[in-house]
C-alpha cells in the first residue's frame, strides 16, 4: 500500500506537473528544441499511461513493481538520461510511420460509423417516441368511444335509473322505520319490563304537560284580573 502511493505520488508530480510547466514554457517562449522534446515525451507518455493500466491489474504483485514504475518515470524524464525521446527515435515513430496511412484510413472509418451509429440511435429513438404517443392517444381515444357510446345507449340508461330508485327506495325505506321495527326483539321478561319502563315515562311525560298546562291557566287568570284591578283604581 505504502509503495502504490509512493508510486503515484511520483507519476502525478514529476510524470505530469512538471512536464507540463515545462510545456508551458517551451510554448510560450516559443523554443522549437524543447517543444519537440516535450512533445515526444507526452507521445511516450500516453503509451505509458495505457500499458500501467494493463499491467496494473496483471502484474502488480511481482515484487519491486511499484519501483519499477518511479524508476522508469525518471529515467523518460531525466535529461541525462532522455528516456522519452530514446524510445520515441528507435520504436515509436519507426512503427508510426510505416503504419500511419493504415491509422488514419481506421480513424475516418471510425468517425463515419460513429456518425451513422449516432444519427440511426437518433431515428430509432424518434420513432420509438411517435409511435408510444400514438399508442397513448388510440387508448385515450379508445376509452372516451367506449364511454360514450356506453353513456348513450338507452338500455343501459335504463337500468342505471333503475339501480338509483332502487337504491333511494332502501334509503327512504330505512330512514321511514319507525323506532318500534328499529327496536331489537327481547325475551318476555324484557318485554314486560320495557312495556313498564314506557308506561312510566308516559305518565310522568303527561303530569309535566298537565303542570305546564295548570300554570299556564294561572298566568292567564292574573293576566285577566290586572285590567280590571287597573280600572277600578282610575275610577277611585
Amino acid at each position: 500500500m505504502v509503495s502504490w502511493i509512493i508510486s503515484r505520488s511520483v507519476v502525478l508530480l514529476f510524470g505530469t506537473l512538471y512536464p507540463a510547466y515545462y510545456s508551458y514554457k517551451a510554448v510560450k517562449t516559443k523554443n522549437v528544441k524543447e517543444y519537440v522534446r516535450w512533445m515526444m515525451y507526452w507521445i511516450v507518455f500516453a503509451l505509458y499511461t495505457v500499458v500501467e493500466t494493463i499491467t496494473d491489474l496483471t502484474v502488480a504483485w511481482f515484487p519491486l513493481y511499484y519501483e519499477l514504475k518511479i524508476a522508469f518515470v525518471i529515467w523518460l524524464l531525466s535529461p541525462y538520461t532522455r528516456g522519452a525521446s530514446l524510445i520515441y527515435r528507435k520504436c515509436l515513430h519507426p512503427l508510426l510511420s510505416s503504419r500511419e496511412r493504415e491509422i488514419d484510413e481506421y480513424i475516418v472509418q471510425a468517425k463515419e460509423k460513429s456518425y451513422e451509429t449516432m444519427v440511426n440511435f437518433g431515428k430509432q429513438g424518434l420513432s420509438i417516441a411517435a409511435t408510444a404517443a400514438i399508442d397513448q392517444q388510440e387508448a385515450t381515444g379508445n376509452q372516451l368511444f367506449q364511454y360514450s357510446s356506453h353513456s348513450s345507449n338507452p338500455a343501459v340508461r335504463r337500468t342505471q335509473r333503475s339501480d338509483t330508485a332502487a337504491r333511494d327506495e332502501y334509503y327512504y325505506d330505512q330512514e321511514d322505520r319507525t323506532d318500534e321495527e328499529a327496536e331489537p326483539t327481547f325475551s318476555e321478561d324484557e318485554a314486560v319490563s320495557q312495556k313498564g319502563l314506557r308506561r312510566s315515562q308516559s305518565v310522568k311525560i303527561t303530569r309535566s304537560r298537565l303542570r305546564k298546562d295548570a300554570r299556564y291557566g294561572s298566568l292567564k287568570i292574573k293576566n285577566k284580573k290586572r285590567p280590571a284591578l287597573s280600572s277600578l283604581n282610575s275610577g277611585v
